[in-house]
């Protein structure tokens, strides 16, 4: 008996040094570049620049099947399978976009990069573009991502953007931070594009 409790207390102090190396490491990753235009009780407003992503395409409609599907690819394609074996450095969030039938999942490319320093990916479905500026309404969770959370907090957020009478654009998007073995501090965002009419009050 004080054998198994003993196992089960150093299994307990490995996976606590593990999260927390696994949170350090998190922290060091670079995070897609905004500038935050009001931060509300409930969401904040923000505005993103353009940035270079790698994107592909899905008939996926949920958000595990979108996971499944895009993020090998777009990670096989950072860790060198492009035509030059070259390495590009992982940031975060990651950018996951799910329709009723067709879905996108974009990883950003490193700052200090342009459209054109980039190798061309092996996989033609891969897709390297210049996303466009915008504004955009940000709500955040934290926990695990589920298509069930999403849907949740996409829906209150529509419902924080209605009450305020603000109106948006396009569809509401996912963005996730974390790796999938990090159990602890995750950061999650569901986002939609503003339109500019509704941000007369912030004086844009």
């Amino acid at each position: 008996m004080k054998k198994a409790i003993l196992i089960i207390v150093i299994i307990l102090i490995l996976l606590t040094i593990f999260q927390s190396y696994t949170t350090i490491t998190t922290n060091k990753t670079e995070t897609q570049g905004y500038t935050v235009i009001s931060k509300e009780t409930e969401f904040e407003v923000r505005y993103y620049p353009a940035a270079v992503i790698a994107k592909i395409s899905s008939t996926s409609n949920s958000y595990k099947e979108l996971g499944s599907y895009g993020f090998g690819k777009l990670a096989t394609y950072i860790f060198g399978g492009n035509n030059q074996n070259k390495q590009i450095a992982m940031t975060s969030p990651v950018h996951m976009d799910i329709g009723d039938s067709v879905s996108t999942m974009a990883f950003v490319m490193p700052a200090s990069m342009d459209k054109e320093d980039l190798p061309a990916p092996n996989n033609a479905d891969i897709v390297i573009e210049t996303t466009t500026p915008e504004y955009v309404a940000v709500i955040r969770f934290g926990g695990f991502a589920s298509t069930e959370r999403i849907n949740e907090y996409k829906i209150r957020l529509q419902s924080i953007l209605k009450s305020k009478g603000m109106t948006y654009q396009g569809n509401f998007r996912f963005l996730g931070y974390n790796p999938p073995y990090q159990l602890f501090g995750r950061r999650n965002e569901i986002i939609v594009s503003l339109n500019i009419e509704s941000l007369s009050e912030y004086r844009i």
